[in-house]
């Protein structure tokens, strides 16, 4: 992986994408258990609290926990728990089918979120600009992921989303996403409309990644985890 300045100043925060149905895996992916004995969402967040920024976990009010929420409560890298943007609150939560909006109303409201820590002062760095979006079918970690993607930051300065691709698909659930498309997006969701796909086109830079990482993410099913795991890193 080429090497680029690991300068933390603009990124905001990390979204954690871990409210999927997850009905080929048939169990959530967040509670999925590694080798090493950890669940996939302690994974992430471990990873994610080495960049010392929020940690906004978006699991569509199932209420996933992570061993880590204790210790780093009150360090640079608090976890947040945040509920999709437009989410009925009231909604029966013993729905047998889990219901979901689909990413884009959780990236609304984590970048919501995001502008609510700058305007209370709670963020200590208010001119960052950019909010990292990892999703639970992925064992690429934050600090990897980042450090890829910033990479094209200075380079792709029309561009208000930064995003992984292989040979033939962009992965826009692996990506960084400028804080200021916030308006725009919470206009699409607002119109009805939730297709990920449609909304970035205009606005993204894809950034390929190599084979080991292919490896590595897009999974779904039992034996796709599986494959996922024999490929981390020894």
């Amino acid at each position: 992986m080429k090497n680029c300045s690991n300068n933390l100043d603009g990124l905001a925060g990390v979204i954690i994408l871990a409210g999927g149905a997850s009905r080929r895996m048939g169990t959530a992916k967040a509670m999925l258990t590694l080798p090493s004995g950890e669940q996939l969402l302690d994974y992430h967040v471990r990873h994610a609290s080495k960049l010392q920024i929020p940690i906004l976990v978006a699991d569509n009010g199932r209420g996933f926990q992570t061993g880590l929420d204790v210790h780093l409560e009150k360090t640079n890298s608090p976890i947040i728990h945040i509920a999709d943007y437009g989410a009925d609150v009231d909604s029966n939560e013993h729905d047998a089918r889990v219901k979901t909006g689909g990413a884009l109303v959780a990236i609304e409201s984590a970048l919501q979120t995001l502008s609510d820590l700058n305007d209370s002062g709670i963020s200590k760095n208010v001119q960052a600009s950019w909010l990292l979006v990892i999703s639970c079918d992925s064992l690429i970690p934050a600090t990897d992921l980042w450090q890829k993607l910033q990479c094209k930051m200075s380079l792709a300065a029309d561009k208000k989303v930064i995003c992984l691709k292989d040979d033939s698909h962009l992965y826009p659930l692996l990506g960084l996403y400028q804080l200021s498309i916030e308006p725009d997006l919470k206009a699409y969701i607002d119109s009805g409309q939730r297709r990920v796909m449609r909304f970035i086109q205009p606005l993204v830079q894809a950034v390929s990644f190599s084979k080991e990482w292919q490896n590595l993410t897009n999974f779904n099913t039992p034996e796709d985890f599986k494959q996922a795991c024999a490929a981390l890193p020894k």
